[in-house]
C-alpha cells in the first residue's frame, strides 16, 4: 500500500531540521532533496527565480512488489524516481495486465492522473525504490508563482509523452524480434545515462513483463533472447544480459533461417566478406 508518511513541501526551517531528524532515524540517509537536486534528477536546469526558494521534497521508500498507487485512487501527488526500477500498468476488468512502461532513475511517474484527478494507471515497484513526492497542489502554487519552474515540468512530462508515442510508432513498425533488439537497446542506453555499465546490466523485469510491454508473448520473448545468444550479439544468464554488438541490435529487422544462425560472415555475390551484424540487418 501507499506508504502514509506526510507528502507536504516545507521551507527549510529550524522545526523542519528537527523532523528530518526524526525521520533519519526511520532510514539512514537523505530523506529530503531540495529543488536543484530535484531539477538535476529530472535532467532540467533549476529555475533562476527559484534559486533563493529553500524548499525540500520528500523521499519515501518501497519495498519489491509494493504498489505506489492504484488505478482509481485519488490523484495528489507526481512521483520522481530516485532509485530502483519500477512499472506501470493497466488492468482490464479481468485481471490482465498491460504493462505500459519500465520508470527508472530520473522519471516521473503519476502524469496520467491530472486529467481526471485520479489515476488511470497502477505503479508497482520491481526493486526496492526511493522515490520523491511532488505534490501536486504545491506544484501548480510554484508554478504561478514562478512560470519558469511550470514550463520546465511541463516539458518534463512531455518528454514522457514522446517516449510513450516512440514505443506505440516501434509496436506498429517493427518485427518481433526487432521490438526485442530496440529494447535492450534502450535499456542499455539508459544505465548508461544513470552512470551504469551498458554492456552487462540485470533485467528487473520478468520476460513476461518485457512481452506484455513489447505488444510480444513470453515465448517469442524468451525464444529471441535465446536466438541473440545463439548469434552472439548477446550473452544470457537468468536475468542477466551481455550486450555483445549493440550496432548489430540497433539494425536488426528479423532474425535469419535457424540453420543460418552463428555463422560469423557471409559472402556476398562479389566475394566479399559480410560482417554477421550487416547480414542481421539487411534481412
Amino acid at each position: 500500500m501507499l506508504s502514509t508518511q506526510t507528502t507536504e513541501i516545507r521551507p527549510a526551517t529550524t522545526t523542519l531540521q528537527s523532523s528530518s531528524m526524526e525521520a533519519g532515524r526511520q532510514r539512514q540517509g537523505r530523506l529530503w532533496s531540495n529543488l536543484k537536486e530535484v531539477c538535476d534528477l529530472l535532467h532540467i536546469p533549476a529555475a533562476n527565480s527559484l534559486a533563493n526558494e529553500e524548499l525540500l521534497f520528500q523521499h519515501v521508500q518501497f519495498k519489491t512488489g509494493q504498489r505506489i498507487h492504484t488505478i482509481g485512487q485519488p490523484f495528489d501527488t507526481l512521483y520522481i524516481v530516485n532509485s530502483g526500477f519500477l512499472k506501470t500498468v493497466l488492468i482490464d476488468e479481468y485481471g490482465n495486465e498491460q504493462v505500459l512502461s519500465f520508470p527508472m532513475k530520473g522519471d516521473m511517474l503519476g502524469v496520467d492522473g491530472i486529467h481526471t484527478r485520479h489515476y488511470s494507471s497502477e505503479a508497482v515497484a520491481l526493486s526496492d525504490c526511493d522515490l520523491i513526492l511532488l505534490p501536486f497542489k504545491k506544484l501548480t502554487t510554484l508554478g504561478r508563482i514562478h512560470p519558469e519552474l511550470e514550463n520546465m515540468m511541463y516539458g518534463v512530462m512531455s518528454r514522457e509523452l514522446v517516449r510513450e508515442q516512440s514505443m506505440i510508432g516501434m509496436l506498429g513498425a517493427l518485427s518481433a524480434e526487432a521490438r526485442v533488439a530496440r529494447f535492450l537497446v534502450a535499456l542499455a542506453e539508459r544505465f548508461a545515462q544513470m552512470g551504469y555499465s551498458s554492456k552487462l546490466f540485470n533485467l528487473r523485469m520478468t520476460r513476461h513483463e518485457i512481452g506484455s510491454y513489447l505488444g510480444l508473448t513470453l515465448e517469442t520473448v524468451s525464444r529471441t533472447l535465446s536466438a541473440f545468444n545463439e548469434i552472439g550479439m548477446i550473452s544470457v544468464d537468468q536475468r542477466t544480459i551481455g550486450i555483445k554488438d549493440p550496432e548489430a541490435l540497433k539494425t536488426l529487422r528479423r532474425l535469419p533461417p535457424s540453420r543460418t544462425r552463428g555463422r560469423p560472415a557471409s559472402r556476398s555475390k562479389r566475394g566479399d566478406t559480410v560482417p554477421s551484424g550487416q547480414l542481421l540487418a539487411a534481412l
